[in-house]
C-alpha cells in the first residue's frame, strides 16, 4: 500500500514529443452527422441550427471540421438533407473544403465591419436557400443552456446572437437544443473517437512539454514574459488564453504574463491548453521551505501532501462506471475544507474547449464511460500564506476494445500512454485502472519548490 505523501528527488521521464498529429477521417465526421440527425429526429426538430465563433468554435468544429476564424458561422443541418455551413467571405474557402462535405455560402453580415456589405442579401433568404421553412420546429445550439433558477425562462433561453435568433424565429418554434451536443450524460461530444482521442494525446503531450519547460528554466530577474516564452507553443489553436503570473496578481489564476520581474519567494502559476488539452502547474519560486513566507514554512508538509493524497485518490478512482457524485464527495471530503477551500468542480468532461460540461457534482449519478476525455481540475483558494497548488492534466477512458484500437491504430501513443501509467505507479505511488490512460507528459507530477524541480511529490 502507498505511503504519506511527502517530497522526494524524482527524475521526470523524457516520454517523447510527437511530430505529426493524428488527423480525423472524413468518414468520422459524416458519422458525427448522421447520429446528429438521429438525435433531431428522436428530439422531433425538423432541423438544428449550430453557431459558431472565435470564442465558441467547438460544437461546429465537432461536427464539420471547420472552426471559424474572425467571424461567425452557422451550421444549417436539416433533419434529412445536406448541411449547409453559412459564414463571411473570409472563412468562405475554409468552410468549403471542411472535412464533412457540407455546402458553404457567404453572407458578408458575418464578415468584419467595413467590409464590402453592398451586396449583401437578407439573411432570411439565405436561410430559407439552407433549408429553413415556415412551421418547422428549429433547434438552436450555441455553447451553453440554463436552469430555472438562473433565467426565468430556464431552458427555453437562447444563448445566440439576439439579431439571428430574430431571423431564425421567424420561420417557426425556436428552442435551446445546446444540450444535445453538452449534455454530460446524453450529448453527441460526451463520447470521443478513438482517433480523436489520440489527437488530443498529442497536443496534451506538446501542451505539458511547453510546461515543463517553464518550470525547468524558471529564475528569479526574469520578466513574467521572458518566463512564459518558454512555453515556445506550437501554433496550433488553444482552447484559452495562455497563463503565467506571479506576486500578487497569481491569486487570480487567470492574469497572462506581464513584464513584472519574478523574485525569489514569489507565488506562481502558469497554463497552456491547446484545444483538447491543459496542464496547469502552481506553486512558489522557491528552492525550498527557507525561502517561503515565514507563516508557510510547512507548506508542503502541510497543505501540498494532503493534497496530493486528494489527487492521487482522484486518479485511483476515476474509471469506467465510477459516477461523478462519488469524486465529487471523495474530494469534497478531502479537500473542500476551511484550510484548503475547494473551488469549482473537482474534474470535468475534456473536449475542444476543455471544459465541455462536468458530471463532476455533488450527488450526480452520471457514470463516466468509454470514450471520455476528463480533466482533474481541484484548485484550492485557501486565501492565505499558502497560496494554492495544482496538478492539472487530462486523462481517456477506454474499455478494453477501444485500448486495443488505439494501441494498433496509434503505437507511438500508446508506448506514451503506457510509459506515463509506468512512472505513475512505480515513482509516484499511484495505480491506475487499465482503462485509465493519462494523456499528458506531466501526469501525476507535482514540484511544489519551482526552483527545485528535481523535488516532486510521491506516496512512495
Amino acid at each position: 500500500m502507498p505511503g504519506q505523501a511527502r517530497l522526494k528527488p524524482i527524475t521526470l521521464p523524457d516520454y517523447g514529443i510527437p511530430r505529426f498529429m493524428p488527423q480525423i477521417a472524413p468518414s468520422v465526421y459524416q458519422a458525427r452527422y448522421a447520429r446528429l440527425q438521429d438525435r433531431m429526429a428522436a428530439a422531433a426538430l425538423d432541423l438544428l441550427v449550430v453557431y459558431g465563433d472565435r470564442e465558441h468554435a467547438a460544437n461546429i468544429a465537432y461536427l464539420t471540421g471547420f472552426d471559424p476564424r474572425f467571424e461567425e458561422a452557422l451550421l444549417i443541418a436539416p433533419r434529412s438533407g445536406a448541411p449547409v455551413i453559412l459564414t463571411g467571405p473570409e472563412n468562405l474557402g475554409l468552410a468549403a473544403i471542411c472535412p464533412l462535405g457540407a455546402q458553404a455560402s457567404l453572407w458578408p453580415g458575418f464578415g468584419l465591419m467595413g467590409q464590402d456589405r453592398s451586396r449583401a442579401r437578407p439573411l432570411a433568404d439565405l436561410l430559407a436557400e439552407a433549408g429553413l421553412s415556415a412551421g418547422q420546429s428549429i433547434g438552436l445550439v450555441g455553447w451553453k443552456y440554463f436552469l430555472a433558477n438562473e433565467l426565468a425562462e430556464g431552458a427555453a433561453a437562447i444563448d445566440l446572437p439576439a439579431y439571428l435568433v430574430s431571423a431564425i424565429a421567424g420561420f417557426g418554434p425556436v428552442c435551446n437544443a445546446t444540450a444535445l451536443m453538452m449534455d454530460p450524460a446524453t450529448g453527441l461530444r460526451a463520447e470521443i473517437e478513438v482517433d480523436e482521442l489520440a489527437r488530443f494525446e498529442f497536443l496534451a503531450s506538446h501542451g505539458s512539454d511547453s510546461i515543463r519547460r517553464v518550470i525547468t528554466g524558471l529564475a528569479p530577474g526574469m520578466t513574467e514574459f521572458e518566463a512564459a516564452s518558454l512555453m515556445a507553443p506550437l501554433g496550433y489553436p488553444l482552447c484559452c488564453h495562455p497563463m503565467l503570473s506571479t506576486g500578487r496578481r497569481a491569486y487570480f489564476g487567470l492574469p497572462s504574463p506581464s513584464d513584472r520581474i519574478m523574485e525569489r519567494g514569489d507565488p506562481i502559476t502558469m497554463c497552456l491548453g491547446y484545444q483538447g488539452s491543459l496542464t496547469a502547474r502552481a506553486g512558489y519560486l522557491v528552492e525550498g521551505p527557507d525561502d517561503l513566507p515565514e507563516a508557510a514554512r510547512d507548506y508542503v508538509e502541510a497543505f501540498v501532501a494532503p493534497y496530493f493524497e486528494a489527487a492521487a485518490e482522484w486518479y485511483e478512482t476515476i474509471g469506467l462506471g465510477v459516477t461523478g457524485g462519488e469524486i465529487d464527495r471523495k474530494m469534497r471530503a478531502r479537500l473542500d475544507t476551511p484550510f484548503h477551500r475547494l473551488a469549482l468542480n473537482p474534474g470535468h468532461l475534456l473536449h475542444i474547449d476543455e471544459w465541455m460540461h462536468s458530471p463532476v457534482q455533488s450527488g450526480s449519478e452520471v457514470a463516466f464511460r468509454s470514450g471520455q476525455a476528463v480533466q482533474i481540475d481541484m484548485i484550492p483558494a485557501p486565501g492565505n500564506a499558502y497560496f494554492t497548488t495544482n496538478i492539472e492534466d487530462g486523462i481517456a477512458l477506454l474499455d478494453a476494445t477501444g485500448r486495443a484500437r488505439l494501441a494498433e491504430a496509434w503505437p507511438e501513443t500508446w508506448g506514451r500512454i503506457q510509459a506515463r501509467r509506468a512512472f505513475m505507479a512505480d515513482v509516484l505511488g499511484i495505480r491506475l485502472k487499465p482503462e485509465v490512460l493519462p494523456l499528458s507528459n506531466l501526469a501525476g507530477w507535482l514540484t511544489p519548490y519551482m526552483l527545485s524541480p528535481g523535488l516532486a511529490m510521491t506516496r512512495l
